[in-house]
């Protein structure tokens, strides 16, 4: 139960940025800031591994309609690494408690990991880039915060981390209709183009209407 609330933040974190919560979670306890890391997420491999995944996906994450590309491909990684985490976080023994604080890692992760991907499809509708760069820079520096504010006071990070959760569903839900509109445009803007795109019909300007004329 102790460590249940730093578990829940964790999850929370993963499900918009995996690889920053890794890496973040592995410099602390290896410059001994805690004592709350596993000795797992500080070994250099899994630290390198992490910061290179995380500068693509600082990549990835600014551009307009990559993100979103981006975010169907880890659907499976950030639940799965949120939990995996938070398994870590608890034990290593492989009990019950151990395997509670996996599933519920890796269910936050998927949650914080759906409101991110719905909010990013609503972003994409905006026809200016600089929104996506706003918005992931803003998401990049509240998971180093809020986990660097969980290994001190992981209460109060577990209930701020809850409510921007419960926030991002509620945004999300608002924003449905916007993201369906979007995505229809999108799909009669792609027919519109293919037909478009179709061959004239014989004897339509051109050359025939040149004939024609003479």
């Amino acid at each position: 139960m102790s460590v249940l609330p730093l578990v829940f933040t964790s999850g929370w974190a993963s499900g918009i940025n995996a690889y920053a919560v890794v890496l973040l979670l592995g410099l602390t306890g290896r410059a001994g800031i805690t004592d709350e890391v596993p000795p797992s997420l500080q070994r250099t491999d899994v630290l390198v591994i992490a910061a290179v995944l995380f500068l693509c996906e600082a990549v990835a994450d600014k551009i307009p309609y990559v993100d979103s590309a981006w975010d169907v491909v880890h659907t499976l990684i950030r639940p799965v690494a949120g939990g995996v985490v938070a398994a870590l976080l608890a034990g290593q023994n492989g009990s019950l408690s151990d395997l509670a604080a996996g599933a519920i890692g890796g269910s936050t992760a998927l949650a914080s990991h759906l409101v991110k991907a719905g909010t990013r499809l609503a972003v994409n509708t905006s026809p200016e880039p600089a929104s996506n760069i706003v918005v992931s820079l803003a998401e990049d520096l509240g998971v180093a915060a809020i986990i660097t504010f969980a290994l001190f006071h992981p209460v109060a990070a577990a209930v701020i981390a809850g409510v921007l959760l419960v926030l991002g569903i509620t945004v999300v839900l608002l924003l449905l209709s916007r993201i369906r509109r979007a995505l229809r445009r999108r799909k009669e803007r792609r027919e519109r183009r293919r037909a478009g795109g179709d061959p004239a019909p014989p004897g339509a300007g051109g050359f025939g209407g040149a004939h024609r004329g003479r």
